[in-house]
């Protein structure tokens, strides 16, 4: 496998335009569209309350195909009633009339102020436009039209190489605030050019999302909309990839490369952050422990704000663990600030001057050693500053 920067997978074709949903002035309609029919596959917000759009998907990707999807920036259309469902249906029949396609061939994402109404007045006229001007937008103007507080536009591609043939996996995705596992607040589409048949596409967007997106989080808060959508089109011409055969583990590992650098972006990007976080667990008493320990020290405001601060307060990850729920022993747990080892056996070591000049840096590694068994989980965050609560204070404006 090899990254890809430039190459795109074949077959996808883009569209993106101004629709001024929130405000003029940026590109937030956008079209992706396959030329072939595609297998398709997505995982969606366990959040029991569920925008339009994830609702539609839901029920759609059912049949496991799919060859275009609409996404919107600047609303949610979440929390709108019948009426923000009559409106995700009407944009992808829409679409499918202007391509046309079947109906339930064209799947829609939104994303941005949750319980206002679509302005579907302009999304009328607009949307048609969008199948006109397919191919004169590239997956960066995508990737730009979904971006909600998100700084820079992220796309990822690599190549693998399956059964002689070339193939390329390109992902696309938003996402800066509301990031919280199962799964993290954002938009994601995978488009990939491989033959694979539904069942495997499925066990191999599983693998990848436990494995990056699912293990993420700025703030703990999880959205209306998430959604992670995969199109394997077949034009790279390979034999069928099933799985358990050789071919379906390394687009497996590819696919989770994708979207581990995805993830990575979006804890980068996370609203208002100075520090890329990595908290790591190690010798929990089993894995639920690893996991739990980690999005408790993740998650805490107070961990967060002493990381911005560059105060080592490590007191503050004793009271996160401490509250997790999970098997610990205060006198084995030992701590360390990338390598400064500021806890040991739950005691101080008097290293706090060198774990202050390790939080300054932009990087930081938190790692946690419980000394109780044989399990480990990463979880990525960053720190909390002034500007996250200004950015979500100031959203609607």
């Amino acid at each position: 496998m090899e990254s890809s920067k430039g190459k795109m997978a074949r077959g996808f074709l883009f569209s993106a335009l101004e629709a001024a949903i929130k405000k003029p002035g940026r590109k937030d309609l956008a079209l992706i569209f396959s030329e072939k029919e595609a297998v398709l596959s997505g995982v969606f917000t366990c959040n029991r309350i569920k925008a339009a759009p994830v609702k539609l998907d839901m029920e759609r990707i059912r049949t496991g195909k799919g060859q275009a999807v609409i996404v919107n920036s600047g609303n949610a259309n979440a929390c709108t009633g019948k009426q923000g469902m009559q409106d995700a249906i009407e944009m992808t029949d829409l679409v499918a009339a202007s391509l046309g396609l079947k109906k339930n061939k064209v799947y829609v994402c939104s994303t941005g102020v949750i319980g206002t109404p679509l302005p579907m007045d302009k999304l009328r006229q607009l949307i048609p436009d969008l199948g006109r001007r397919l191919g004169k937008s590239t997956v960066h103007d995508v990737a730009a039209a979904i971006m909600t507080t998100d700084t820079f536009p992220k796309v990822v591609s690599k190549r693998l190489m399956v059964g002689g043939k070339t193939a390329t996996i390109t992902g696309v995705c938003k996402g800066a605030g509301m990031i919280s596992p199962n799964m993290a607040t954002m938009l994601c589409f995978l488009l990939t050019d491989i033959s694979i048949t539904r069942s495997a596409l499925d066990a191999a967007l599983s693998r990848a999302v436990q494995s990056s997106f699912n293990r993420i989080t700025v703030d703990g808060a999880m959205s209306t909309n998430d959604t992670v959508l995969v199109m394997a089109n077949g034009m790279a011409r390979n034999d069928v990839v099933h799985e358990g055969l050789v071919h379906f583990q390394k687009f497996s590992s590819a696919l989770s490369a994708v979207t581990t650098e995805l993830s990575r972006m979006i804890v980068r990007d996370g609203e208002g952050a100075t520090r890329f976080v990595e908290i790591a667990v190690s010798n929990a008493k089993d894995q639920k422990d690893a996991e739990r320990a980690g999005f408790a020290i993740a998650n805490s405001l107070l961990v967060k704000a002493a990381i911005y601060g560059n105060d080592p307060n490590w007191g503050r990850i004793m009271a996160a663990l401490g509250s997790s729920g999970i098997t610990v022993r205060e006198d084995k747990i030992d701590i360390y600030v990338n390598r400064v080892k500021l806890v040991s056996g739950g005691l101080a070591t008097a290293k706090e001057k060198e774990a202050a000049a390790a939080l300054r840096k932009k990087e930081v590694r938190i790692t946690v050693d419980l000394h109780l068994g044989h399990s480990s989980a990463k979880v990525l965050t960053c720190d909390l500053t002034e500007d996250y609560v200004r950015i979500n204070a100031e959203y609607r404006t």
